[in-house]
């Protein structure tokens, strides 16, 4: 049996290893190759510029633009979804009226609380734009002339468009962490909260020295998908945002330029290049925030 392990686990991962390289890896090194050339889509063999296309990134201030938007949704979107997460699931988990117990009806507010992470994005964007509506007609603006306030262009005012969209990212998002964090916190054993709870400790003092060390390799997952996703934006961008990207760029992000680029310029080439430093990009942010976030593991 051991002579014929080897050949045993080689033709069981062949065909998953082949999928890989066929439909992950070879796109990747496609794209490497396109954005070495300027193909705009047509000709069959594009001509070879070299990193001519990268070059031309540096000075591309819509380029610049899309990456300290992602910056921003970089720091908001972790920061807030894992802080509203942790709350919510701490409350109904461990921050009930019992001595160690969650709410009543828990159960039913995860529910709630994971709806809007299988809504497809078009309803999002659709149920948005009504609450967003810069006329009296608007949820958010409804509820604002009850007390005298004047309309608030959401989606049309540069300096709000951007944190409206971080809001209705956030608003998807939260309900999976909330999920996420309850099943490591019903993972912990609750003899740790009713020893804490005997020695006095309080709520908040038991949320941080009990249960965020245990749920930190949880969160730390957590915060390496969510800056991914910060990466990302194109479709709730698309969606709500006006003139995709808009106004005036103030909400732009890489993905909509690349496929602006792609496929209402032309420019399959200099798309490609910016797909290029949009992957690196990532890589570089999940790599350093394993390494800042790694700590000492705790054992329970």
């Amino acid at each position: 049996m051991a002579r014929g392990r080897p050949r045993f686990i080689i033709g069981f991962l062949a065909a998953p290893v082949a999928l890989y390289l066929v439909f992950v890896i070879g796109p990747y090194g496609q794209a490497f190759y396109i954005a070495m050339t300027n193909w705009r889509g047509l000709s069959a063999s594009p001509t070879w510029v070299g990193f001519d296309n990268f070059t031309r990134l540096l000075d591309d201030q819509v380029f610049w633009t899309a990456v300290g938007h992602h910056l921003i949704l970089l720091l908001a979107l972790p920061l807030i979804t894992l802080t509203l997460a942790l709350f919510f699931a701490f409350l109904l988990n461990v921050g009930g009226g019992g001595r160690t117990g969650g709410i009543r009806g828990s159960t039913f507010y995860k529910v709630v609380l994971f709806l809007p992470q299988v809504l497809a994005v078009a309803v999002v964007g659709v149920l948005f734009q009504a609450v967003y509506r810069p006329d009296g007609s608007g949820v958010l603006n409804g509820l604002l002339s009850v007390v005298g306030v004047d309309p608030v262009g959401w989606l049309t005012e540069p300096d709000l468009a951007l944190w409206a969209i971080v809001a209705v990212m956030v608003w998807q998002a939260v309900g999976f962490y909330v999920v996420l964090f309850s099943a490591g916190m019903a993972a912990i054993p609750k003899e740790l909260h009713e020893s804490a709870e005997l020695d006095g400790c309080g709520r908040v003092r038991m949320f941080f020295l009990i249960t965020l060390p245990l749920l930190w390799d949880t969160v730390q997952v957590a915060w390496v998908y969510l800056g991914i996703a910060a990466f990302d934006g194109f479709a709730i961008v698309a969606v709500l945002s006006v003139d995709r990207g808009g106004p005036d760029g103030a909400t732009t992000v890489l993905p909509l330029e690349i496929w602006r680029t792609a496929f209402s310029f032309s420019k399959f080439g200099y798309a490609s290049a910016m797909g290029v430093a949009l992957f690196f990009l990532t890589i570089t942010f999940a790599a350093l925030a394993l390494r800042v976030t790694r700590r000492e593991r705790v054992e329970f």
